[in-house]
């Protein structure tokens, strides 16, 4: 059999059903009288010995088998499921995956024999090897739940439902109207599945129809009403089903398999569709050729089309960046010493594959910090009137056009005097009387900069926040923390969903145009003398009973400051909770920009976040809302 046409579907699906087995395993490790688990395991595993040995990987062919005899006689209770037993089982998917890795490229490969005899040997009624029961006794134990705690995390635990909303007929805006309900539900908690995408939304051919699914602890009753009071909207429906497209014929509901690098392709070729589409609709404007208007709007709409459906193959759950973490957790719980709960929320949330590969990095980091430095020890927890077991958790929520991902500790917090102190030693902070969120994250991204006593094994070379900042930054989005001290500590990382193709607002300051993506663009208004303040010895507006510092973008790219006397347009950029007002000289209007490959010269301000090519052809430098912030 030639193996290479099948090589690739043996590694992916493996890969799949091997994260099926660590889920398996966590959760049976905290409820070892738990049956489906077991069963889920049992499945995965002998799963991966058929596809293995129909492609002739003899290696990890035996280890599964091996491992489902010791899986077969816990199920039969030839076998009880203590600690060294699941770190026996971890060990046996750990070395199924390195197996399933190795087989494509030596099919050959010889098993692991001391492994396999192990576990044959204690299905058999064998001992553990003194090695494994180590390991396993280092495992901290664990609490059986209460009935009491069962039904608080049952009734606390929020739900998802499907949603239909419909926008009166006739009402202007519709797709304004559509992302106020967004927002609004936003606010109650995770949106995802959104359909017809948000691109779609924006179109004049929008019917006001559209269907997303709502992650929330709220009563039905209070979502649809709180909805249904909004401005021009007609009727919001919960589902019993998930939404699906109401054009879409039944049975169509099918997947397939897409090598990424295909979706790269087509991205790419879609949005040279874009540039070539803007250019079209900027020569035919005004044009006195009716039949050129006519094929340019027609040309627009299916490519916009398109591109929302590109847009839509390429999204994919966080899940599948989340659940790689649960396992990171446990052991290091094990190896600290410590008893630490991993919880997720908001796995359905969507992000551009191509920023969702990115992330993962980030977080690790972030997550091992939480581990090591925010979670204490089950005796000084105890001491502190806490629970014995600490609690991390990863969340994702949609704010508007980006995803906000939360690492949450209920640990000791961040000791902002200590980290003050160090900081100015280091030269690394301001003479200040304390550290705001804003400045704090930044000291702890310093590359090198730890207040650890000790470099472990885990954290203490001052490099983790450093390389969350730089990776997120990279991608257009931001890293803020919260923390008090004593109780917990929050790293949000904002990121947009997706950098391929943006909606932007085209803004003109010293002669050039620039590029702002609309995600950042909370509102414009125009800038006005009799508003201006100071706020902390700057320059700031206020808006709305809102003191917001400004940045006159003029002044940015021209070096110099020069006085504004007349009125400006000005935009009001949010990241997060925070914003600043930028001050342009004048905003030439809206376009879907295409963010191109960008090699940044020595010297190019940290404000600009990438390049663009314009309807007329020429290019454009976009701004990074987070830099200018």
């Amino acid at each position: 059999m030639d193996r290479s046409k099948y090589a690739d579907l043996f590694l992916a699906e493996s890969r799949e059903h091997l994260k099926a087995c660590n889920t398996s395993l966590l959760e049976w490790e905290r409820h070892p009288a738990a049956v489906e688990p077991v069963d889920r395991l049992f499945r995965a595993i002998h799963t991966i010995k058929g596809m293995a040995a129909t492609m002739g990987y003899m290696a990890v062919s035996q280890l599964a088998h091996s491992a489902e005899n010791l899986l077969d006689a816990l199920r039969h209770g030839r076998v009880a499921p203590t600690g060294p037993i699941f770190q026996l089982l971890f060990r046996a998917v750990d070395a199924l995956g390195q197996g399933v890795e190795r087989a494509v490229e030596s099919p050959e490969d010889a098993p692991d024999t001391g492994l396999i005899g192990e576990l044959n040997g204690v299905a058999s009624g064998g001992v553990l090897s003194a090695a494994t029961v180590a390991a396993g006794s280092t495992l901290p134990p664990t609490d059986p739940p209460t009935a009491e705690s069962r039904n608080r995390r049952a009734t606390d635990a929020p739900r998802s439902r499907p949603l239909q909303v419909t926008i009166r007929p006739g009402a202007v805006m519709r797709g304004a109207r559509a992302a106020l309900v967004l927002q609004r539900a936003e606010g109650f908690g995770a949106v995802s599945g959104l359909r017809p995408p948000m691109a779609e939304l924006e179109r004049d051919e929008f019917d006001g129809r559209f269907w997303f699914r709502l992650q929330t602890r709220l009563p039905d009753a209070e979502v649809v009403a709180t909805l249904q009071s909004l401005g021009d909207v007609e009727n919001v429906h919960i589902e019993e089903s998930a939404p699906t497209e109401p054009t879409e014929a039944k049975g169509r509901n099918r997947q397939i398999r897409v090598h990424l690098h295909r979706l790269d392709a087509l991205m790419k070729h879609v949005g040279e569709l874009v540039i070539a589409k803007n250019r079209l609709a900027s020569l035919s404007s005004g044009g006195a050729d009716p039949v050129l208007g006519e094929v340019s709007e027609r040309i627009s709409r299916l490519v916009s089309a398109m591109q929302g459906e590109v847009l839509a193959a390429r999204m994919a759950p966080v899940g599948e960046v989340f659940e790689r973490f649960p396992r990171l957790v446990r052991d290091l719980s094990r190896d600290m010493g410590k008893r630490i709960r991993f919880d997720m929320e908001g796995e359905e949330i969507e992000l551009d594959r191509s920023i969702l590969d990115e992330i993962g990095e980030p977080l690790m980091h972030l997550i091992r910090n939480a581990a090591d430095h925010g979670i204490e020890p089950p005796a000084q927890r105890l001491s502190a009137g806490k629970p014995a077991e600490g609690r991390i958790l990863l969340s994702a929520t949609r704010e508007r056009n980006t995803v906000a991902i939360r690492v949450t500790d209920d640990g000791r917090g961040i000791d902002r005097a200590a980290i003050l102190a160090k900081a100015r030693r280091e030269g690394a902070a301001p003479d200040s009387d304390a550290l705001s969120d804003d400045l704090l994250v930044r000291v702890l991204a310093k590359p090198g900069f730890s207040t650890a006593q000790t470099v472990s094994g885990v954290s203490g070379r001052g490099v983790g926040v450093d390389v969350a900042m730089t990776r997120v930054r990279a991608l257009g989005g931001t890293l803020e923390v919260r923390s008090e001290l004593g109780r917990s500590t929050t790293f949000s990382l904002r990121v947009p969903l997706t950098l391929a193709i943006v909606r932007a607002l085209l803004a003109e300051a010293g002669g050039e145009r620039y590029a702002v993506p609309l995600a950042y663009v909370a509102e414009t208004i125009e800038f006005d003398r009799s508003g201006v303040t100071a706020l902390r010895d700057r320059e700031a507006l206020v808006v709305r009973d809102q003191v917001i510092p400004t940045v006159h973008l003029g002044d940015l790219v021209a070096g110099s400051s020069t006085p504004v006397s007349s009125r400006r347009p000005t935009l009001i950029l949010e990241v997060g909770e925070r914003r600043t007002a930028l001050v342009v000289d004048a905003l030439v209007g809206q376009q879907d920009i295409v963010v191109e490959p960008f090699d940044a010269p020595r010297g190019l301000p940290s404000f600009v976040g990438g390049a663009t090519i314009l309807a007329d052809g020429a290019p454009a430098l976009i701004l990074d809302a987070a830099a200018l912030l």
